[in-house]
C-alpha cells in the first residue's frame, strides 16, 4: 500500500493464485487517490503497469471500475471524447484502448478497483453490454461503503481474501446495474444532496466534520438541509453521523485489536465514557461485550 499526504493516495496490488483464478474471479488493484486542481496526473506512486501517459492512453488486460466522487475531467475511447463529472462512473474493459484524466482547473477524486475472470466477465457483458464506458449514476453512499470495504480487506491480506473481494466486486456491479435502472432517483435534485450528503459523511466518519460545514459543501443552507435529511431519512443529520461512526466502532472492535479509548478517540467522540454509553444504548452492548461476541468461537 502507497500513501502520499500530497495526492492523498490509498491502494493495494494484489497477486491472485491458482485457486483464486479457479474462483472465477480475481482481484488485482482497489484503492482510491485525490488528484488537486493543478496537481500532475496520474500519480507517480502508482507501479510500471498501471501507470500511462493520458495523451496516449493505454490497454489493459482487466476490467477496471473507476469512481468519481468530485471533481471533473474527460474520458476518451475509439468512439471519441465526453466529459467526466461528479458522479461518474467509468467502466474500462480489457483489450480496449483508452484515456482518461482530470481537468487541470479542478481536479478530482477517483476510487477504482480492478477485476478480471470469466465468473465476473459473464456478469459485466449481461449487465452492460460490450459499448458504453461511462455511466452518470450520482453519488452513491452505499458503493462508496463498498469501496471503502475493499481497501481494508485488501489491506489486511488475511485468507480467502480475494474471495471476499469478489464478492464486494459482484455487489458493486449489481448497485450500479440498480442505480442506471432507476435513474429517475440518481437525477433527482434532493435524492444528489441526501447522497452527497451521506458520501461526506462517510468520508469523515473518522473525523470530525460539522454539519453546518457539510451544508456549506453542498451550498445549501443548514435549516433546508437538516429538514429535506429528516424527510428522505427519517433520521435527523447528527444522529445518522452518529450510527455511521457507531457501525464504523463496530468493524474496528470485530477485526482489530485497538483499545476501546483509542477506537473513541479515533471516531472522535467526547471522551470514552460517552462513547461506551452511546454504544450501549444503540447496540444493547458494550463496546467489551460485543468485541468478546464478535471473535470465533474456539470451543
Amino acid at each position: 500500500m502507497k500513501n502520499s499526504p500530497s495526492s492523498q493516495i490509498r491502494f493495494h496490488y494484489l497477486i491472485p493464485n491458482k485457486l483464486d483464478e479457479e474462483y472465477g474471479c480475481t482481484v488485482s488493484t482497489v484503492g482510491m487517490q485525490v488528484i488537486s486542481a493543478g496537481e500532475d496526473y496520474p500519480s507517480r506512486e502508482h507501479p510500471t503497469g498501471y501507470m500511462f501517459d493520458p495523451s496516449r492512453g493505454r490497454i489493459l488486460q482487466e476490467y477496471q471500475l473507476l469512481y468519481i466522487i468530485d471533481g471533473r475531467g474527460e474520458f476518451f475511447n475509439q468512439t471519441g471524447c465526453c466529459d467526466v463529472i461528479k458522479g461518474s462512473l467509468i467502466l474500462l474493459r480489457p483489450g480496449i484502448w483508452h484515456s482518461y484524466k482530470p481537468r487541470h482547473n479542478s481536479g478530482w477524486t477517483e476510487y477504482f478497483i480492478g477485476f478480471n475472470g470469466e465468473l465476473v466477465e459473464g456478469f459485466v457483458k449481461r449487465l452492460f453490454g460490450d459499448e458504453e464506458q461511462v455511466y452518470n449514476i450520482g453519488l452513491n453512499r452505499e458503493l462508496v461503503d463498498l469501496y471503502q470495504r475493499a481497501i481494508e480487506v485488501a489491506s489486511e491480506s488475511r485468507p480467502s481474501s480475494q474471495q471476499l473481494l469478489c464478492g464486494i466486486v459482484m455487489h458493486m456491479l449489481g448497485v450500479v446495474n440498480f442505480s442506471l435502472r432507476n435513474s429517475t432517483h440518481s437525477i433527482d435534485r434532493l435524492a444528489q444532496v441526501i447522497e452527497q450528503a451521506k458520501v461526506i459523511m462517510q468520508e469523515n466518519v473518522s473525523r470530525n466534520i460539522s454539519l453546518e460545514d457539510i451544508a456549506s459543501q453542498l451550498n445549501v443552507s443548514y435549516s433546508w438541509f437538516r429538514k429535506i435529511f429528516r424527510d428522505y431519512t427519517g433520521h435527523a443529520p447528527a444522529h445518522y453521523f452518529m450510527l455511521m461512526k457507531l457501525r464504523r466502532a463496530q468493524y474496528l472492535l470485530a477485526n482489530t485489536q485497538e483499545p476501546i479509548k483509542e477506537i473513541a478517540f479515533i471516531l472522535g467522540f467526547k471522551s470514552a465514557e460517552h462513547f461506551f454509553v452511546t454504544f450501549k444504548r444503540v447496540t444493547g452492548y458494550t463496546p467489551n461485550a460485543y468485541r468478546k461476541l464478535s471473535l470465533p468461537d474456539k470451543g
